[in-house]
């Protein structure tokens, strides 16, 4: 078992495409739905071993139409482009809220280096 704080509450807001999700211990993120759909912690997206991670592109207006629970350690977003495989553990949510600024800026240098350009800002 994990010392991970558990979440308190979690909604989705459609008109700004984010996750926002509270914590026990007082933490809270606002995590894009880009964001979320580029790292999701499935086999699609991270492969089966080190370095066989797919690069994402074009997920800019990425949408979730729906999360359900996976029992009480989890949730399964379901992403309009189809993708719907990716489980996100209270602790892969926490660690992505925590280290989002991180994250995210290895994600546009990693777009840079293959020379893909995303469109809109942030």
């Amino acid at each position: 078992m994990t010392d991970t704080p558990k979440p308190t509450e979690i909604s989705l807001h459609q008109k700004s495409r984010v996750l926002e999700i509270s914590f026990e211990d007082g933490a809270h993120f606002k995590l894009p739905y880009e964001y979320l759909r580029v790292y999701s912690p499935s086999a699609e997206v991270r492969g089966h071993g080190p370095g066989q991670g797919v690069l994402q592109v074009g997920k800019e207006d990425v949408s979730i139409t729906q999360v359900d629970p996976v029992g009480a350690y989890a949730i399964q977003p379901h992403f309009d482009d189809g993708h719907d495989t990716g489980i996100y553990s209270w602790e892969t949510l926490y660690d992505m809220g925590k280290n989002q600024k991180k994250y995210w800026t290895e994600y546009l240098q990693q777009l840079e280096t293959a020379g893909h350009k995303r469109k809109g800002n942030g």
